[in-house]
């Protein structure tokens, strides 16, 4: 037998343990990583294209995912076809029905595309730039599920990563998060879109809804200061 073989039977068997332990929960011990353990199902807002398909479905977790975009829509419907138990809409969620909204899509591949033009985004992030604006309805979260026949008890935790509207998502979904163990935001403590929510906003509103801060994690740090992070809240109250 060839050492290139060795190394590379070694390399499966390396690989399938890795998976193994992944799918029970055992590589992410970590606070910030480990939350999706014991989870039901995920309900994602600012799905994109669904990158984090893989992730979920190694929990066997359900999965509602969340995009107002068409054509990342599109996309996003076929990345999760081959999972069970995922299943995309198609909605742009604030705490508005029915209000119409400027979303201003940018060019790296939509991903920093929100409602609110880019601010301090461009001190961390030059190179994206909003590449053209098209006006979208919205929907509050309640809403959203309830016109898809979406049984919101399936799933107890929260993403969301809509670029600075985080607080709005939260406002219209007031009435289902006591159905949430987990909230998982992305948040800045700067302006880097104008208007958008702040760390300290989103902290304040959870709190009044009895989630505390359970992990961070630091993602980006803007040159004068200010800090881009990952936030998992977890309900405390019974």
């Amino acid at each position: 037998m060839t050492v290139v073989r060795l190394m590379r039977i070694r390399r499966n068997v390396i690989d399938s343990i890795k998976g193994f332990l992944r799918r029970r929960g055992f590589a992410d011990r970590t606070p910030f990583k480990g939350f999706l353990r014991d989870a039901r199902g995920v309900i994602h807002v600012g799905a994109h294209v669904g990158q984090e398909r893989e992730r979920y479905s190694q929990y066997r977790l359900n999965v509602l995912w969340v995009e107002p975009l068409p054509e990342h829509f599109a996309m996003l419907e076929r990345n999760i076809a081959p999972f069970p138990g995922q299943r995309a809409i198609q909605c742009l969620v604030t705490d508005k029905d029915d209000a119409e909204y400027a979303f201003h899509v940018t060019s790296n591949a939509g991903g920093s595309s929100s409602i609110l033009p880019l601010d301090m985004h461009k001190d961390i992030w030059p190179e994206v730039t909003t590449t053209r604006t098209i006006t979208l309805p919205s929907k509050t979260l309640p809403t959203a599920l309830r016109e898809h026949d979406v049984d919101a008890s399936a799933y107890d935790v929260l993403v969301m990563d809509t670029q600075g509207s985080e607080l709005l998502v939260l406002m219209g979904a007031a009435p289902l998060l006591q159905g949430f163990r987990y909230i998982k935001a992305e948040a800045a403590d700067f302006e880097a879109y104008t208007g958008c929510c702040q760390l300290s906003q989103v902290e304040s509103y959870l709190a009044s809804h009895g989630f505390r801060e359970h992990a961070r994690n630091v993602i980006a740090q803007h040159p004068g200061g200010g800090r881009y992070f990952d936030i998992v809240f977890k309900r405390t109250d019974p």
